[in-house]
């Protein structure tokens, strides 16, 4: 996944109101960025590091920037929430993940019984809905999920495994944007109703993929998948 235009670079000042970031950017000039990440962004965030930011498609928005990344000891981080959704569905399309491969049609935001999966992808044998989530929490060489409690992502999971009783091929699919760890686990010390909601649908044969993927300030590529510890 390219970005569609230039990142714009500078340095954190500081996130407040969870959706709002102070930046400096090269020319000296302060800009207020937006911050999709409404989570704790525990372990990427650190005031006086280097960001990219992307400059905001619709002029009359009030926050002229997106803010995409960090750099956290020497390593781009994404925080941008919805990249990974666009990334998840260009990754589908072109077969780019392990054993999701092989659909002839991929379809963004579908719904499915109370809920809405970000994917749907389908071919002549099967059809499969995927729920892709944003992953950038760190804990010692484990990448997390979720970095706040997340009641959403716990019904997800319990719609995912209800697509699955009814025939549905039904997958977890975590976007990690950063490529400092080593494996992925679900982070039970701040959410253990989801981390046990994952045990539980893995049982019930939902599947999970922890995708890593390389950011860099022009483009997003995936690079594994890691191990995952329960």
């Amino acid at each position: 996944m390219k970005f569609s235009s230039p990142l714009i670079h500078g340095t954190l000042v500081k996130r407040y109101k969870r959706f709002l970031a102070d930046v400096t950017l090269d020319s000296g000039e302060v800009v207020v960025a937006h911050c999709t990440n409404s989570g704790s962004m525990k372990s990427c965030l650190e005031n006086g590091a280097e960001v990219y930011l992307s400059p905001a498609a619709d002029p009359n928005r009030k926050t002229r920037f997106t803010w995409e990344m960090i750099k956290i000891d020497g390593s781009w981080v994404g925080i941008n929430t919805a990249n990974p959704n666009q990334f998840g569905y260009e990754a589908l399309v072109n077969n780019l993940i392990p054993g999701l491969q092989g659909y002839t049609e991929v379809k963004r935001e579908v719904t499915f019984d109370d809920s809405r999966f970000d994917l749907y992808a389908r071919n002549a044998s099967e059809a499969c809905f995927v729920e892709v989530k944003n992953v950038s929490l760190k804990d010692g060489n484990l990448a997390m999920f979720p970095d706040a409690v997340t009641t959403r992502g716990q019904k997800h999971l319990e719609t995912l495994v209800k697509a699955k009783q009814q025939g549905y091929r039904a997958a977890m699919l975590y976007i990690i944007q950063r490529t400092d760890v080593e494996a992925f686990a679900p982070a039970a010390h701040i959410d253990p109703q989801y981390a046990r909601k994952l045990k539980e649908a893995i049982a019930q044969g939902v599947e999970v993929f922890p995708l890593m993927v390389a950011v860099s300030p022009t483009e997003i590529k995936a690079v594994k998948l890691l191990e995952m510890k329960l």
